[in-house]
C-alpha cells in the first residue's frame, strides 16, 4: 500500500523536475540553443505542429541558430511562429534556411531572466510539496481505514519527506546552474 503511494509520488515529483529542466532549457541565455525553438508550434497545413517535426535545427555558432525546413513551402509559417513567440528575435531567410541571430542579453535583461527562473523554480517546488501533501493524505486515510498501522504510516510519511527534500535540493541545483549560465557574459 505505502509502496504504491511512494512510487506514484516519486514518479510525479520526478516529472515535475523534468518539466522544469525542459522549461529552463528553452529560455534564452544569450547563447543559441535548439531547445529555444524546437517546441514552437507552427501552423503546417492547418495543423499546429512542433517545429522540431518540420525542420532540422542547428547551432553553427554560439549566437546563431539555423532552421532548415524539410518542406520549403513552410518557411513563411515557421517565420510567423518565431515572430509570434516571446523570444524577441528576428528571423531571416534565404529561401532555404532560416537564420536567427541571438542578441547578447543586457545586464538588466539577465536580472529579469533570473527572476523568471526563480519563479519557475518556486512553482516546481510548490508542485513537489503538493504531491507530498497528497501522498501524506493518502497514507493518513489508509491508517484511518485500518489498512496500515500507525508505525507504517509514520515511516511512510518520513520516507515521502526525505524524497521531497531530495527533489527540492535537485531543483535548487538546476536553478543555480541556470542562473549561473544566464549571468555569465
Amino acid at each position: 500500500m505505502i509502496k504504491d503511494i511512494m512510487e506514484d509520488a516519486e514518479s510525479r515529483m520526478h516529472k515535475t523536475v523534468e518539466h522544469l529542466s525542459g522549461e529552463l532549457a528553452g529560455m534564452r541565455a544569450g547563447r543559441a540553443n535548439p531547445a529555444m525553438v524546437e517546441k514552437l508550434m507552427v501552423n503546417y497545413y492547418g495543423e499546429p505542429t512542433p517545429l522540431n517535426q518540420l525542420a532540422n535545427i542547428h547551432v553553427p555558432e554560439a549566437r546563431l541558430l539555423t532552421i532548415q525546413p524539410w518542406d520549403k513551402s513552410s518557411i513563411g509559417e515557421i517565420e510567423k511562429a518565431i515572430l509570434k513567440s516571446d523570444l524577441g528575435v528576428n528571423p531571416s531567410n534565404d529561401g532555404n534556411v532560416i537564420r536567427i541571430a541571438i542578441p547578447a542579453l543586457t545586464e538588466e535583461g539577465r536580472r529579469e531572466l533570473v527572476k523568471v527562473i526563480k519563479k519557475r523554480g518556486e512553482e516546481a517546488k510548490v508542485g513537489i510539496r503538493n504531491i507530498r501533501r497528497e501522498a501524506n493524505d493518502m497514507i493518513k486515510s489508509s491508517e484511518k481505514e485500518k489498512l496500515i498501522s500507525e508505525d507504517e504510516s509514520k515511516k511512510g510519511m518520513d520516507d515521502i519527506q526525505k524524497l521531497t527534500d531530495k527533489l527540492v535540493k535537485e531543483v535548487d541545483v538546476i536553478l543555480q546552474a541556470k542562473e549561473q549560465d544566464v549571468m555569465t557574459v
